[in-house]
This record gives C-alpha cells, sequence and structure tokens, in this order.
C-alpha cells in the first residue's frame, strides 16, 4: 500500500516561490493500476518524484509498505527503488551506445544481483517483451516502440512491486502505444504489481483502477473502480 499524506512541495524561495504540490492526500491499495492525471504544469510529475523517492516533498508523509520512504538516508531510498520501483519515461532514457543486454542489466547491476542470475533474469524480460531477438544488438538500432519496449524490461528485470511510467506512450504512434499499455497491465495483473501512470491522455487513464486528477497541484477529484466494486458486491450480498 502507498500512502501520501499532506504533501506539499514548494520549489524556489519567498516572492519566487511555486508551490507545485499542495496538501496532497491519497491511498493506493496493493496491486492497483492508477493514472495520475493532469495538463502540463499541473504537478502530476513532481507528484511522480516525491512518490518513488526521486524528490523530497517540504512537508507530509510517504508510506510504502509500512515504510516512510522520507524518514530513509540516501544509500537506503537507492536500495529501496532498486527492489521495489521500475520506471519508464517518456523519453526512454537507453543508453544508445550500450547493447540491449546491458541496458537492461543496469538495474541488476544496482542492487547487486549476482553475475550468475544476471543471464537469465535479462533473458526473461527481453522475451516477455519481444526483445530476445534484440539481446546483443546496439540499442541505438532499435525502432522508438522497440526502445519503449526495451525500457519496460529494464524496468521489469528485477520483478519490482511497483511500476511507475511518465507518459510511457507519449512519443509512439496510436498501434504502438496500445501494445506499450498491453505490456503494463498485463505485468500490473500478472505480477499483482502496482502500476502507477501519469498521464495527461484521459483515454488511458480510464483503463485503470483509480484515477487521479491533479489541478494547480492539488488533487482535483478521484474516481476509484475498485472501491465501486467492494461496494457494489457487498450490496449484494
Amino acid at each position: 500500500m502507498i500512502e501520501v499524506k499532506k504533501v506539499t512541495k514548494v520549489y524556489g524561495r519567498k516572492q519566487h516561490a511555486f508551490k507545485a504540490l499542495n496538501n496532497v492526500t491519497f491511498t493506493i491499495p496493493d496491486g492497483a493500476s492508477v493514472a495520475i492525471v493532469g495538463k502540463s504544469g499541473s504537478g502530476k510529475s513532481t507528484l511522480m518524484h516525491v512518490m518513488s523517492g526521486l524528490d523530497r516533498p517540504n512537508q507530509g508523509s510517504i508510506t510504502v509498505d509500512g515504510v516512510n520512504i522520507l524518514g530513509l538516508k540516501e544509500k537506503e531510498i537507492d536500495s529501496f527503488r532498486s527492489k521495489k520501483i521500475g520506471f519508464i519515461f517518456q523519453s526512454f532514457f537507453v543508453q544508445a551506445n550500450e547493447s540491449v543486454s546491458d541496458n537492461v542489466s543496469l538495474p541488476l547491476e544496482i542492487a547487486h544481483v549476482p553475475l550468475s542470475r544476471r543471464k537469465e533474469k535479462i533473458k526473461q524480460a527481453l522475451e516477455s517483451v519481444e526483445l530476445l531477438d534484440k539481446l546483443d544488438s546496439k540499442a541505438r538500432s532499435l525502432s522508438g516502440g522497440q526502445k519503449q519496449r526495451l525500457a519496460i524490461a529494464r524496468a521489469i528485470v528485477n520483478n519490482p512491486s511497483i511500476i511507475f511510467a511518465d507518459e510511457p506512450t507519449g512519443n509512439l504512434d496510436s498501434i504502438t502505444g496500445a501494445k506499450i499499455e498491453d505490456l503494463l497491465f498485463d505485468y500490473n495483473k500478472n505480477k499483482g504489481a502496482t502500476l502507477i501512470i501519469v498521464t495527461h491522455d484521459e483515454e488511458l487513464a480510464a483503463k485503470t483502477d483509480i484515477q487521479i486528477f491533479i489541478k494547480d497541484g492539488k488533487v482535483e477529484a478521484i474516481k476509484d473502480r475498485l472501491t465501486i466494486k467492494k461496494t457494489k458486491r457487498k450490496a449484494k450480498s
């Protein structure tokens, strides 16, 4: 479970201060698919950064599986991320001059996974995104869609329980984007992992269990289909 309580993030000081997040509170149950929805500048990417420990809020708490990540030291939070979290970004952020295999290996190296176990994990991750035949290819030789699939393989190679995807289909055509969406939702369902998608695309957001709408750094609305389903089951019983 992820609990975000009264989180505020301010950039700048005094007359130049900008409140990117303003008293944000919500809870995400384990295994849910979630969309953080908002226009550019709404605060949705900042929210992802503080939820994952990439950035620190000025106020509030963020608890993941009972651990307040804001209380962790820098090395502890790095270790926490490497074991628990996978990241996928709109711009892919693959190492173009490295091989596909080396790109996927990076999270395993950070998590100090023994070399003897890395090869099999890399192959499994690449097979799941249909890139096993590109194992030894340079990342620069891949198409945009293949690079995003490589980014997914890298994100899931360590079997994280949480995936953060920041505009994961933003640079892709609709057909390729749909394939990427399927890969993300399949991982969410098959592994029971929590999937958090940052997006301005309300059509993509509508496919998730929970939609958190952000505007001017505040939670404007939350649509929770999981709660609705539970309420309906209780009513029937």
